[in-house]
């Protein structure tokens, strides 16, 4: 009969991360009480991914902006995620993943796929991203769209 031998454990190295912020377009979260970063950068292998944390229409200083225009509100979320991305170097052509919260799909569907389609179209994506869309009650009732997203690239080391 075969023993079962243990092996050691081998000891975990935590991934390298970092906050992704700019303060230009978004104030950060902790900033009003939640306790979440707007996105991360994790370091591994020669490869980055950024994971951008639900984004919606917040300006710098943490306020709703364009109250009940759900066109507006889906072209700021659009632009606050350019931003955060612009900050670590990257841009919607490395975006690989998008989750897109609607506080009313029914209602807002048609509109949010036709901006989405024109902001994809400008940014020349050629594929598109995987993407789910579910609809959500949002974190503040006044907010109709809420997206997150994932960017991977390629880092280059120096030699």
């Amino acid at each position: 009969m075969p023993t079962n031998t243990e092996t050691p454990r081998e000891t975990h190295t935590p991934i390298a991360r970092t906050a992704i912020t700019n303060l230009k377009v978004l104030d950060e979260a902790p900033d009003y009480g939640s306790a979440f970063s707007r996105g991360l950068r994790l370091e591994f292998n020669g490869v980055t991914m950024l994971m951008i944390s639900g984004t919606a229409s917040i300006d710098e200083h943490g306020n709703s902006v364009h109250i009940g225009d759900f066109c507006a509100q889906l072209r700021r979320t659009f632009d606050n995620i350019t931003a955060l991305l612009e900050a670590e170097g990257s841009t919607w052509k490395d975006i690989v993943r998008t989750r897109c919260f609607l506080r009313d799909i029914d209602r807002d569907y048609a509109d949010f796929n036709r901006v989405r389609n024109e902001f994809f179209h400008e940014q020349g994506l050629n594929p598109y991203p995987a993407s789910t869309g579910v609809q959500a009650k949002l974190c503040r009732p006044e907010l109709l769209v809420e997206i997150e997203a994932m960017a991977m690239f390629h880092t280059k080391t120096g030699e």
